[in-house]
């Protein structure tokens, strides 16, 4: 049964067409994921069906008996107030029918008022939203309900927005990039969470996994037109090859036919009957259709790692801890030339507090660092770059160099570099206020990699990142000629690249897994059903 219907729907931010003329519909139960590059407008659409924003034109009908709730991409949570007291606000029937009944006890001389109150109450089943609120927390893995909002961490901050969703128990859900800032264990519930319920669910997400398990259908908004396809993320990468093969070989063909139509037109006589008219026509459709240019959606990055020399990085007996929480507890490890680690652990277990100790950023409290003295780093925050907003894509790159050396051992201007990035001629004299929030990670990437790293240091790298993106990262960083540690919640990217895991466990104990997270994610069960035997 159909649940939401769109039209010829368009949307434009300022000069820049996001999306025009989009036409589809949703059916209920179906669990569909909206794919397309950094910057078409895929948020904008999810914001337009949350009811945040509004479309240039076209139409929108929903059915009205169902219940949507919105996980915004980067939530805004009152700060001054507590968890529990986040979770209260919003604008729902049991939440409006709690203050409306609150309103009431205060006046209970009205008895009309307050029995009318309870009535809403009870046909609403409000008298138990704080005990599903409590739950709804535990299970995401807060339990400290009042803590201040102000102290929690960014996966904190996402779990807390997610109980505020899921509490609601809606029909239709919408999900703005879910997993980010979640740990792995997190990002694992949901998934599960999500895929043995039967409410209906539209999202975005850059994590291939969680896309491969919980999606039933892939929409993808490519060079302006809609494409459905009905599977999964395995299916959908294997069709849309075949597409793009199809593509390739039509575009052939026509430059083929071109280039014959084009012979005959030049040897046709000037006298011309009504026949060569005709074929003089059709070739002005062929030439267009021969001579029509694909967007260049391959991200290019080939930059040079300046050399690294025999010695690395050496950490000796490293301990750090935040009054009686432990983070690192006599850690000790010699990096070698070319690995890849990854680093995984719940939330709050001290994984970007340890980049920060590599980094010089944060003091350590006892053991010693030596550093060789041809390494250079290259930090991708998890907080991002903060970039003068009112500056244009062009002068941030220019602010940090003219050239930039090659790989292969030529250089680039910046200009020519941005291009590389998937940043146009025209966008390169865009502001960076108006980029998409994945526009801006990309620029940041653009950003940390020109300056020719040798060893680069990763705190979630993938979040907000589109998957054309991501892919090309991943081949980069499998080549690249130094060092690598990376912090992230993408199963998929850890699985391609970490060669070995440091596991962050809590209380200061991190252990070395020889493998990648699929391999550590099999051991781990595998040590807890022996546990359960035992």
């Amino acid at each position: 049964m159909n649940i939401l219907s769109i039209e010829n729907l368009s949307k434009s931010y300022g000069t820049k067409a996001l999306f025009s003329g989009l036409t589809f519909g949703i059916n209920q139960g179906q669990k569909i994921a909206l794919v397309a590059k950094n910057g078409t407008g895929k948020t904008s659409l999810l914001r337009i069906i949350a009811g945040r924003d509004t479309a240039d034109s076209g139409s929108m009908v929903m059915r009205k008996d169902i219940r949507m709730a919105y996980l915004e991409q980067e939530p805004l949570l009152d700060h001054s107030k507590n968890v529990l007291q986040v979770i209260f606000d919003g604008d729902t029937p049991e939440l409006n029918a709690i203050r409306q009944y609150e309103q009431c006890l205060l006046h209970a001389e009205n008895a009309d008022a307050l029995a009318a109150a309870q009535h809403t109450m009870d046909e609403l089943n409000c008298w138990e939203y704080e005990t599903r609120a409590r739950q709804v927390l535990t299970q995401l893995g807060i339990t400290d309900f009042e803590q201040p909002v102000a102290q929690l961490s960014g996966g904190q901050l996402k779990r807390v927005a997610l109980a505020q969703v899921l509490i609601q128990e809606p029909d239709f859900l919408i999900l703005d990039e879910p997993t980010n800032h979640l740990d792995m264990e997190m990002v694992e519930w949901l998934e599960n969470y999500i895929s043995s319920r039967d409410f209906t669910v539209l999202l975005v997400t850059h994590d291939r996994y969680f896309l491969d398990r919980v999606c039933d259908e892939i929409i993808e908004i490519d060079n302006g037109e809609l494409v459905r396809y009905k599977g999964n993320f395995s299916y959908y990468i294997e069709k849309k090859a075949e597409r793009e093969e199809m593509r390739e070989s039509e575009l052939s063909r026509a430059k083929n036919l071109y280039r014959r139509e084009l012979e005959w037109v030049r040897k046709m006589p000037r006298a011309r009957t009504t026949k060569s008219k005709s074929r003089v026509d059709a070739f002005d459709d062929i030439r267009e259709q021969a001579l029509q240019k694909r967007k260049n959606e391959k991200l290019e990055i080939g930059v040079k790692a300046t050399r690294l020399g025999g010695k690395i990085l050496e950490l000796i007996k490293l301990s750090k801890a935040y009054g009686s929480k432990k983070i690192l507890s006599s850690f000790s490890y010699t990096f070698k030339s070319k690995e890849k680690i990854g680093i995984v652990g719940k939330n709050g277990t001290g994984k970007s507090t340890f980049l920060n100790i590599i980094l010089g950023l944060e003091k350590f409290d006892s053991g010693k660092i030596q550093l060789g003295d041809t390494v250079v780093f290259g930090y991708y925050s998890q907080k991002g770059l903060v970039l003068n907003e009112d500056k244009r894509v062009i002068e941030v790159v220019k602010d940090i160099g003219e050239y930039i050396p090659l790989a292969d051992g030529t250089k680039l201007s910046a200009s020519q570099l941005l291009q590389r990035f998937m940043f146009t001629p025209e966008m390169q004299y865009t502001y960076v206020s108006r980029l998409s929030g994945g526009e801006k990670r990309r620029l940041y990437l653009c950003t940390v990699l020109i300056k020719n790293p040798n060893f680069l240091i990763l705190d979630e790298p993938t979040n907000d990142l589109d998957i054309i993106t991501l892919s090309t990262l991943e081949d980069f960083l499998s080549d690249f000629d130094g060092c690598v540690l990376i912090v992230s919640h993408d199963r998929y990217f850890m699985d391609r690249l970490a060669q070995h895991l440091f596991v962050f466990e809590g209380d200061g104990v991190v252990k070395d897994f020889p493998g990648n997270y699929s391999q550590y994610r099999e051991w781990k069960l595998g040590q807890e059903k022996a546990g359960k035997e035992l």
